[in-house]
């Protein structure tokens, strides 16, 4: 088992590679009753078009089977393993993202039984066609229930301008449509295909004692049996630099429009500490320009064209990424106007300087700084850093080296007039044209 000591933030790490290929990660917290533990795999919405273990050829499942099997994974022969955490009185719960799926519980007291559990239920895969079925209907309940969600549909609505052929592009759950072609055939196939441990990572922070964390893990799997890790062959698309759709509108049932400008990522093919750096970047800058205390915030705040439900942020994994800007507003013609005049200034004339690049500098180790105080964010978020080869605990040292070359080298992967789309949600009864 590896240590590695974070002396800057007093933090210790340990990693050990299980010879099935499992990641193990355990970071002890001093001062913590609460434990969680999470168990991901690289496994997320976009990948939908792959070669199945043991195959040739590649194949394409329905949208939205990413998110179905997590929800499936739940479900077993003797029944739902909730009630198993809840026996431990441990708190469970999962996600599926574009990139990852998982696993996680949180708890006080018997862990390791609820480790068990974990390791257990998403090791042992159970669908019958007859559960599947049920599931379907269920899940389009969700699916329902996001659409009627202004602030969901404007997220995916940005996203949809800005791809033409990205399955990022794709709502996550999919649509009612897609889950109705899902199969326990298919179920099985993207399970035996993306759920083996040598793509996985288990990861444990809380109140823990790391080498009787490990030792358990370790015994665990070694009395589990599984077959030979293989390369994932995943099915990449060709993908413009442009946004495909640069003006769009939906209809809905709200009192207030909402408007959101985004902008397509040029750079996304780093990984490890360049993506790591690259990404801080971006984010400053987006502070600089947009941030609540920049003047263009000031400047739209005072003239009313933004309120409390005004956002900004970048999102980046390999392969795509995206810069959104935007809120609710009755002047969305004039707030699409105003974010681009920023960003696209920008390209010519910087609007910051070094001083204010080191004050924005300062407030973002802040965040991060109380952010690793709490287990819940360092849980969330640490198997995302590590699945892009990062590591969150060098979020701190790289944001100090960050110079304003490095800002605005990073800068140019958004800043693309052909890069930029306005997506806008309008009330019902809206007659205005479409801008």
């Amino acid at each position: 088992m590896e240590k590695v000591i974070f002396e800057q933030l007093d933090e210790s790490l340990y990693y050990e590679k299980l010879p099935n290929g499992l990641d193990v990660y355990i970071l002890p917290k001093k001062g913590f009753s609460k434990t969680f533990v999470t168990f991901t795999t690289k496994y997320g919405s976009i990948d939908r078009s792959f070669v199945p273990l043991g195959e040739e050829e590649a194949i394409t499942v329905p949208d939205g089977i990413a998110h179905f099997l997590e929800h499936k994974m739940f479900e077993k022969e003797d029944g739902d393993v909730f009630q198993k955490f809840g026996q431990y009185g441990a708190s469970a719960n999962a996600f599926t993202s574009f990139t990852r799926t998982a696993y996680l519980f949180s708890a006080t007291n018997h862990v390791y039984e609820s480790t068990k559990t974990l390791l257990d239920f998403v090791q042992q895969p159970y669908f019958t066609e007859q559960t599947v079925n049920k599931e379907k209907g269920i899940i389009g309940q969700e699916i329902t229930m996001y659409d009627d969600q202004p602030d969901w549909r404007a997220f995916f609505g940005s996203i949809e301008n800005l791809y033409y052929n990205h399955p990022v592009k794709i709502d996550i759950a999919g649509t009612i449509e897609t889950i109705d072609k899902i199969t326990a055939e298919h179920l099985y196939t993207c399970y035996h295909t993306f759920y083996h441990p040598s793509n996985m990572l288990l990861f444990a922070i809380g109140s823990v004692d790391p080498e009787e964390m490990m030792s358990f893990i370790r015994e665990d799997q070694a009395q589990k049996t599984f077959p030979e890790a293989s390369e994932i062959k995943r099915i990449e698309v060709e993908e413009p630099l442009d946004a495909a759709v640069k003006v769009n509108e939906l209809k809905m049932d709200v009192l207030k429009k909402k408007a959101y400008v985004s902008f397509k990522a040029k750079i996304t093919d780093l990984q490890g500490k360049a993506m790591l750096k690259h990404e801080l970047a971006v984010q400053l800058a987006l502070d600089l320009m947009y941030g609540r205390s920049s003047d263009f915030y000031e400047d739209m705040y005072e003239k009313g064209w933004i309120d409390e439900s005004y956002s900004y942020d970048f999102s980046l994994e390999k392969g795509f990424g995206f810069a959104m800007v935007g809120s609710d507003t009755n002047y969305p013609v004039e707030l699409e106007l105003a974010i681009k005049k920023v960003m696209n200034d920008s390209a010519s004339a910087l609007p910051f300087d070094a001083e204010q690049l080191e004050r924005v500098k300062r407030r973002k180790i802040g965040f991060f700084l109380r952010a690793l105080n709490s287990i819940e964010f360092i849980a969330n978020q640490f198997t995302r850093y590590q699945f892009n080869d990062m590591n969150l605990f060098d979020a701190v040292p790289v944001i100090e080296e960050l110079t304003m070359a490095d800002v605005v080298e990073a800068m140019t992967s958004i800043q693309g007039i052909e890069q930029q789309a306005m997506f806008t949600i309008k009330p019902l009864n809206d007659t205005s044209e479409k801008a």
